[in-house]
């Protein structure tokens, strides 16, 4: 599954449009949040989508909101389940697919319960290594941490949240390396993980950074999911 949605494409514009509506329940507008509002029920470009934006897409739930989900088979249930079902990592996939698959169905046992999404267990056989935490260079990890954000949302992924604190100071460089190269949706994403890591440089100047690279994206929906669940969703120290 790929990690992107190509631009240009029905997948880039269902991608777009669950961004854009997390991002507008997350900031409390839209009225209430239903995934399955968003997307066409049983379409593969839908269920790719969902793959595609990971956890965030269950990002809403985690603020406490209580829709109508009915049990396993409401509409938000089944769309993570065929999702998940659909689009399971391959063999040869990489770590961040198995990381983003394993963090969308424990998203679903942890925001939708109903769903009872199976995951593969920690270590399974196909990839989700962590050794990459400790020992990528600062620019690997920042890009992967990026690609993984929307697994900073609480509750979720406390190993590698753990591990991504230890090294904060590397995220920070990260940080400012992706504005400096103008990649707007990865200085988001690490963004992300650096509003919930301790001792943050005050330096670094996080809060206005996060509203500059906002600003200058453009408006591209998934740079708006990412500042507006940074927002949503702070820890950490001072920043």
């Amino acid at each position: 599954m790929a990690e992107q949605a190509q631009e240009n494409s029905p997948l880039s514009a269902a991608v777009a449009d669950v961004a854009n509506g997390v991002a507008l329940a997350l900031d409390g507008e839209g009225g209430s949040y239903a995934l399955s509002a968003l997307l066409a029920q049983d379409d593969r470009v839908a269920l790719a989508a969902i793959r595609v934006l990971g956890a965030d897409v269950l990002a809403p739930y985690a603020l406490g909101l209580d829709p109508a989900r009915g049990g396993a088979d409401a509409p938000d249930a089944r769309l993570v389940r065929d999702a998940l079902a659909a689009y399971p990592p391959g063999a040869d996939a990489s770590d961040v697919s198995w990381w983003s698959y394993r963090g969308l169905a424990e998203a679903s046992r942890a925001y939708l319960p109903a769903a009872a999404a199976e995951a593969p267990a920690a270590g399974a056989a196909g990839g989700g290594d962590d050794t990459w935490v400790r020992t990528d260079p600062w620019p690997r990890l920042s890009h992967r941490a990026a690609q993984l954000a929307a697994l900073s949302l609480p509750g979720l992924a406390p190993a590698l949240a753990a591990g991504l604190a230890g090294r904060t100071d590397d995220l920070a460089r990260g940080f400012v390396r992706a504005v400096r190269r103008r990649d707007w949706l990865q200085a988001a994403g690490v963004g992300r993980w650096l509003v919930r890591a301790p001792d943050v440089p005050g330096t670094l100047g996080l809060d206005a950074g996060l509203v500059y690279v906002h600003r200058m994206s453009g408006g591209d929906p998934r740079v708006v999911l990412h500042t507006a669940a940074a927002r949503r969703f702070p820890g950490g120290g001072p920043r």
